[in-house]
């Protein structure tokens, strides 16, 4: 009797391997707002922090008249008229007889078209490249102040993108300091353990029961009055990684309790691996994913007390120029009143501390282990 083989077809079907990281990603996309905030950050950071004096339609100290209300943009003239062009009128100075306070009307009688790399105020991108081209502009003899312009007649608009540079990157900075104190002091206060772990854990608390303004203030009081912008700018970044580092030192400090005994930290132990090799390599990466999302939801911290002390006149000075020290102007009510467009820095931090927000919502999300799929 012979035995007959019956070759079936078999369908293999391929299995992609993905990392941690792809899948991570892969959850993130997902997350629409998530994907929108950080398209939103990316472009901030582009536009204030690389490249500012591109962008900007002028130089940061280039005057006008004093608060001019922002330009409407405009493609129908007042003959009805429709252009393909973008183009804004200039103003006209009238005095109203009755209170005698200056007054600004749209000047009809002649359009200015917004052109795409025009040249302007000369700058020197990143201090070593010399140019003179802005993304927008108009003819000589226009004004293009698409914001308005302040007490000194500076255009909001310009000097608001110069302001990222430093409110963005003053929140990088800080909490890059932030999180190395926080990973060095609560890693050592979760292997050490006894004393040590005692102590540094009394020190904490003692900082968190300390309220955070008034510390601010007090630290930032601290701070010579005849410094340099700059000197004052990394004084500030200091003094807010040294109030900032306490929260993540509790949790690194948790994780490393719990990490400890776990089965490859005692073989790495076993093999007489050095302190700093475990922590590197094996505990750190563990809960590099909570790393990351904490610092997204630092840095809008860090933004806003920047700008807290800077309104309060107790950060930045001019002719620093950030966020804070714009939002400083804007302290007497009468004069918001009158020309409401001084709180559009404003808006611009809401608009980043909820970006960055979503962005932290995201990674959470997206780091969950139980949702990685």
């Amino acid at each position: 009797m012979s035995t007959m083989l019956e070759t079936a077809d078999m369908t293999v079907t391929q299995v992609e391997s993905k990392t941690q990281w792809q899948l991570i990603w892969r959850q993130f996309i997902r997350h629409r707002m998530a994907l929108v905030s950080l398209f939103v950050l990316v472009v901030l950071y582009f536009v204030g922090v690389f490249f500012p004096e591109f962008f900007a339609p002028h130089s940061v100290n280039t005057r006008f008249d004093s608060y001019l209300p922002p330009q409407r943009v405009r493609f129908v003239d007042a003959e009805g008229k429709f252009h393909i062009r973008p183009f804004v009128y200039s103003w006209k100075k009238e005095l109203d007889r009755r209170t005698f306070k200056t007054t600004y009307k749209p000047d009809t009688a002649k359009t200015y078209p917004i052109r795409l790399f025009v040249q302007g105020s000369s700058y020197k991108l990143w201090g070593m490249i010399p140019g003179d081209f802005h993304l927008i502009g108009v003819d000589e003899g226009g004004v293009l102040c698409l914001w308005g312009t302040d007490n000194l007649g500076r255009d909001m608009l310009s000097r608001s993108i110069f302001a990222l540079r430093i409110s963005l990157t003053i929140g990088l900075v800080g909490v890059l300091i932030s999180l190395v104190l926080g990973l060095v002091i609560g890693g050592i206060s979760g292997l050490a353990g006894g004393v040590v772990d005692n102590f540094i854990q009394r020190l904490i608390e003692v900082m968190m029961s300390i309220p955070t303004i008034p510390l601010w203030m007090a630290l930032a009081a601290a701070v010579p009055r005849d410094w340099s912008a700059t000197q004052v700018y990394f004084a500030i970044t200091i003094i807010l990684s040294l109030v900032g580092w306490t929260g993540l030192a509790r949790v690194v400090r948790s994780k490393f309790i719990s990490l400890r005994e776990m089965d490859f930290v005692t073989a790495a132990e076993g093999y007489n691996a050095p302190q700093s090799t475990i922590i590197v390599q094996h505990l750190i990466p563990n809960f590099l994913s909570y790393v990351f999302v904490n610092l997204t939801l630092a840095i809008p911290d860090m933004i806003l007390a920047e700008t807290s002390l800077s309104f309060l006149g107790l950060g930045l000075r001019p002719p620093a120029v950030s966020l804070g020290v714009l939002l400083s102007r804007a302290q007497d009510l009468q004069t918001v009143s009158m020309h409401p467009w001084l709180l559009i820095p404003g808006a611009l931090v809401v608009i980043i501390v909820l970006a960055f927000n979503f962005v932290g919502d995201g990674l959470r999300d997206a780091a969950d282990p139980y949702q990685l799929s």
